[in-house]
């Protein structure tokens, strides 16, 4: 994963927890890198390695990690790194998860080996869809989709609720399936 992945854990961390929890956390992860470049490719592990030392050190699961992060992802990296990408996805949740296949071909121009994850939309409606998320990395970032869609509510100033109907290699199944409900609140 780039660089901006594991600044934007550091930033959520420290934001929220200050810079000794911070510490704590890449102590912990058994990382001593000092500062991530953003346009930097790192290895994934180190992303998977700082979730479990922030879960260690904050004593949260880290399914609770990864959908804060989410969150924290759309709402203070994505805005700040992609504002305009971000608003030419639409004006509203639904229109921004319909465009969402595509945002990532986007971002792929600034970071040319970024491994995006793939999404669809199916059984679209007026206030609800199933959104289709596949990824080459490993099972267990669901929570992160989750995290992702609640902030992207937030941004439209959207209620949203997510439930995770099936997940990726459960019966042989190659992605995961996530029903999302919204309700437009501004």
């Amino acid at each position: 994963m780039y660089g901006l992945v594991n600044k934007a854990i550091e930033g959520m961390v420290r934001e929220g927890y200050g810079e000794s929890t911070w510490q704590r956390v890449k102590a912990e992860a058994g990382v001593d890198i000092e500062g991530f470049i953003s346009n930097e490719p790192y290895p994934d592990e180190i992303t998977y390695r700082l979730v479990a030392g922030a879960s260690a050190v904050l004593a949260t699961p880290a399914e609770d990690i990864l959908k804060a992060f989410g969150e924290y992802w759309v709402l203070n990296t994505g805005l700040k790194a992609y504002g305009p990408m971000m608003r030419a996805g639409g004006s509203d949740l639904k229109t921004f998860l319909l465009n969402l296949p595509h945002f990532h071909v986007r971002v792929q121009t600034l970071f040319p080996e970024l491994e995006p994850p793939h999404f669809a939309c199916e059984n679209v409606g007026n206030e609800s869809l199933d959104l289709v998320y596949s990824t080459s990395r490993p099972a267990g970032l669901e929570p992160f989709v989750e995290g992702i869609v609640h902030g992207l509510a937030r941004m439209f100033d959207t209620t949203a609720d997510i439930q995770l109907i099936r997940r990726r290699g459960e019966d042989g199944v190659d992605a995961s399936v996530f029903h999302v409900r919204w309700n437009q609140t501004g």
